[in-house]
């Protein structure tokens, strides 16, 4: 369908001129169910506000050139909107099914927009409001057509929290926290009511003294090492055999079309045979965050999507640099998909590598974000949390890899689809087991 004109220039934003932050939101269970697109202009030059709003509007009015499905998968993606986004047919574009409006808290309630809230609702889209820390007749005025209501616990005593989530509770609102970076925040809203929670929490470790691994956690260390020492096949199918679940986790795994096999794989010296070193080291590091004697296993788990993102991430930018250094990139994609262990294993990160044996390079990048690798990781990491970035670090940060913003967001938008399509395979294999 024909798009009408927005109200607000972004024909000079360009189509590309934004980096994306996906954003987890998690429901009690810890499942993830969704993320929060925040795109963010590569301008530095512009007010940030209305940089923003333009960016997600160039975003929509190009969502299927730019593969906003491949960004969230089969998930729900909450969108920040504000009134030219409302006002314009741009919305239509959008999934109603896979998609939540967020009304900006800077969006002005003309009479207009709310008859045109009314009718969107109608039409079957979800509204969610947004950063809310107290009701007023403002919030008055959209609670009617919101569905979710999203609560800055960061910026609220512990009271307040109380009091509003049990108001809106009251009001049939479901509740969603936002700005959670500690599992202590987690655990505080979960006990006030909350039904979602949106934030890093599940990615920082709660680290215990003298806590020890899991006996299959240990045998894909030592695997890993063996790999990275040049051990045969023999030696390493030795390994995988003392742990019945891991075996068959790499055979289902192998024999998912992830791994593009067309004959079935049967045993696990044929399974090392096709999958080669780089291949086996690859999903072995995967497996780990979906360890079936994990404390966090789930083929969905959020901790296990954002370090396979985080690893394809820097493999691809790798790649992008030095694209005559193959195993460089192979080394990339190891830092990301290593930099959340500690969240994992809820150790000091130098605990865990230590029992690897990682090179030199991995140790440093991983402990003091240095090197070529550690640059990497820290540019992953920091566009993961754009309050934290501005448009003129992001732009020095690319510059010193000779990285353009459109390069960056290509980067994304194929990491994305690849932990995506890392969840839903696993996620279908489990299924395929009860």
């Amino acid at each position: 369908m024909a798009v009408a004109a927005l109200n607000m220039d972004v024909t000079d934003l360009g189509a590309k001129d934004f980096f994306l932050a996906r954003q987890p939101i998690l429901n009690i269970e810890q499942e993830l169910i969704g993320y929060e697109l925040l795109f963010r202009s590569t301008g530095v030059n512009r007010a940030a506000v209305t940089d923003d709003a333009a960016a997600t509007a160039a975003v929509i009015e190009h969502a299927a050139e730019l593969g906003l499905h491949n960004v969230i998968g089969s998930l729900t993606a909450f969108l920040n909107v504000d009134a030219a986004i409302l006002m314009s047919d741009v919305v239509f574009v959008l999934p109603k099914e896979h998609v939540i409006l967020e009304i900006l808290e800077t969006v002005e309630l003309t009479p207009p927009l709310m008859r045109r809230i009314e009718t969107l609702t109608e039409a079957g889209y979800v509204f969610a409001i947004d950063d809310l820390v107290q009701e007023s007749a403002r919030t008055d005025q959209l609670m009617p057509f919101a569905r979710i209501v999203k609560v800055d616990v960061l910026k609220m005593p512990v009271e307040e929290i109380a009091a509003l989530s049990a108001s809106l509770r009251q009001k049939g609102k479901k509740l969603l926290a936002e700005k959670v970076e500690t599992i202590d925040q987690f655990k505080l809203c979960r006990d006030y009511g909350f039904d979602y929670y949106q934030g890093y929490y599940f990615a920082k470790p709660d680290v215990l003294q003298g806590k020890k691994l899991s006996a299959s956690c240990v045998i894909i260390m030592q695997i890993l090492a063996l790999i990275i020492k040049g051990a045969n096949n023999y030696e390493i199918v030795r390994f995988i055999k003392q742990d019945v679940a891991l075996s068959l986790m790499l055979l289902r795994l192998v024999n998912t079309p992830l791994c593009g096999f067309r004959r079935h794989i049967a045993s696990l010296s044929q399974a090392l045979l096709v999958l080669g070193d780089r291949q086996l080291k690859r999903w072995l590091q995967i497996l780990l965050y979906a360890n079936p004697n994990s404390n966090r296993q789930s083929a969905s788990s959020p901790l296990m999507i954002l370090a396979a993102t985080r690893g394809k991430m820097c493999e691809l930018l790798s790649q992008k640099i030095q694209p005559r250094r193959p195993n460089k990139s192979d080394t990339a994609f190891m830092v990301g998909v290593l930099s959340l262990t500690d969240a994992l294993f809820n150790l000091e990160i130098a605990d865990v590598i230590g029992q690897i044996g990682v090179s030199i390079e991995i140790r440093e990048a991983l402990l003091s974000r240095a090197g070529f690798y550690g640059g990497l990781l820290l540019l992953v990491e920091s566009a993961e949390k754009p309050e934290l970035l501005s448009p003129a670090r992001l732009n020095e940060m690319l510059s010193n890899f000779q990285l353009s913003a459109e390069e960056f967001y290509s980067v994304q938008k194929e990491a994305f689809e690849w932990g995506n399509s890392v969840s839903e395979n696993m996620s279908a294999d489990e299924q395929s087991k009860h």
